[in-house]
């Protein structure tokens, strides 16, 4: 399987020497190596963790949705900041993480709006996707996410890294996702952290990779060039 990619190169080469090759062949290789997208997303940070798993998912060509609490945006911008910085995407997590749907509905908007508030401030961009703690959600859970322009995000495979997953288990359940599909991680999982490498040659070895989650379909799909999960300066004040 290796001889293809090499002979493919040898004629990119062959081509370029030849002045008859103009484009840049970087992006099509890659759009040609993936046969389908997933999404993976990590919630509940920013964090003390944060920097190691920016850095694991960067060393392994990998981008991901990073669902984070207001509160501890507010606390640690940087983090923000580091993540948006790492190629990853920012969703909002609520600020303190309730139950919403045992909230009244000036609650929920206030977790929603301030953690809205809390990350764009620490220039994490403005969130269109929205996931709702312990994956709990009602009409009025949805009612405001949307008043707020965003897209309430679950999953389809769960870690279990919250309940104590070994890295194996996690791993095994990244194995079991399809095209469009999110798994759920957390930020502050040691296991998760430590099962991102081999979660990533998983992928690779599959023709899937990670991508960004569509606010329109709620399923992954290959990145685009200004992303999609905040939207710019601009783009609020058109």
């Amino acid at each position: 399987m290796k001889a293809t990619p090499r002979l493919s190169l040898l004629a990119v080469a062959s081509l370029a020497v030849a002045g008859t090759l103009t484009v840049d062949t970087a992006a099509p290789a890659q759009a040609a190596a993936c046969n389908g997208y997933v999404g993976l997303t990590f919630d509940d940070g920013p964090s003390s963790s944060t920097p190691a798993l920016l850095n694991a998912l960067t060393q392994n060509g990998l981008r991901a949705t990073m669902f984070n609490q207001g509160q501890y945006a507010a606390a640690y911008p940087a983090r923000v900041r580091a993540q948006v910085s790492a190629g990853m995407w920012v969703g909002n997590h609520s600020y303190t993480h309730p139950h919403l749907t045992q909230q009244s509905q000036a609650t929920v908007d206030s977790e929603i709006s301030r953690t809205q508030q809390a990350i764009a401030a620490a220039g994490g961009g403005t969130p269109k996707l929205f996931r709702p703690p312990y994956g709990e959600t009602n009409s009025t859970v949805k009612a405001v996410a949307a008043k707020y322009g965003l897209t309430e995000i679950i999953w389809n495979v769960d870690s279990q890294d919250w309940n104590g997953a070994s890295t194996d288990a996690i791993v095994a359940a990244a194995g079991r996702l399809t095209n469009g599909q999110v798994i759920l991680m957390h930020d502050w999982s040691a296991n998760s952290l430590a099962a991102i490498p081999r979660i990533a040659q998983g992928l690779a070895a599959r023709g899937l990779c990670a991508g960004m989650i569509s606010p329109q379909t709620g399923r992954a799909v290959a990145p685009t060039a200004a992303g999609a999960h905040t939207r710019s300066a601009s783009d609020r004040l058109g």
